[in-house]
């Protein structure tokens, strides 16, 4: 999995063997929405709310098949709405991924491995990393805000990882899992 935070909260990832951008439209001034989503097998604009809605405390992310079941391409990669300001991904062997900038949904024991990303600014990005730490911590939480908002969020945060990662991206800058 690679993410590429562009700012704001556009997002492309790499998961799967897909390439998924996430708000393209929202790009920060200077960043070419047509050239953002070329190449890009699955495109989510405003933010997932036009996605099928799951719910994620009872979700489960999809097992791998059996190389007997297996057939010549690999499963598709998977994206629902989990809430208003959150998008859920399932890729086939990679961690879950959540993607939130609203409120951060119930969520259910697959966080243990999952990857959350956080879009935010100020004291939201660190509300949003208490809300998702409060019950099962994931494996990894990434930042995606300002200098300001990471200068903020980091200190509130470390304390309350229990076991997790904790990263700030950087905008225009991969960070590979």
């Amino acid at each position: 999995m690679k993410l590429t935070w562009f700012g704001g909260t556009t997002i492309r990832v790499h998961i799967g063997g897909a390439i998924l951008v996430v708000d393209a439209a929202g790009a920060p001034e200077g960043i070419d929405a047509a050239e953002l989503v070329s190449g890009a097998d699955v495109v989510i604009a405003g933010f997932g709310a036009e996605l099928q809605a799951t719910d994620a405390a009872r979700w489960r992310p999809r097992k791998p098949s059996r190389l007997l079941d297996e057939g010549d391409a690999p499963p598709a990669v998977e994206a629902w709405s989990a809430g208003p300001g959150a998008v859920l991904i399932d890729a086939v062997g990679e961690p879950p991924l959540l993607l939130v900038a609203g409120d951060v949904p119930v969520l259910g024991r697959w966080m243990e491995i999952a990857v959350v990303t956080l879009f935010g600014d100020g004291a939201g990005l660190t509300a949003l990393g208490q809300g998702v730490l409060e019950d099962t911590p994931p494996r990894l939480l990434a930042l995606a805000g300002d200098e300001a908002a990471i200068d903020l969020a980091i200190p509130a945060l470390r304390d309350r990882l229990d076991g997790s990662g904790l990263v700030a991206l950087e905008a225009g800058m991969a960070l590979e899992i």
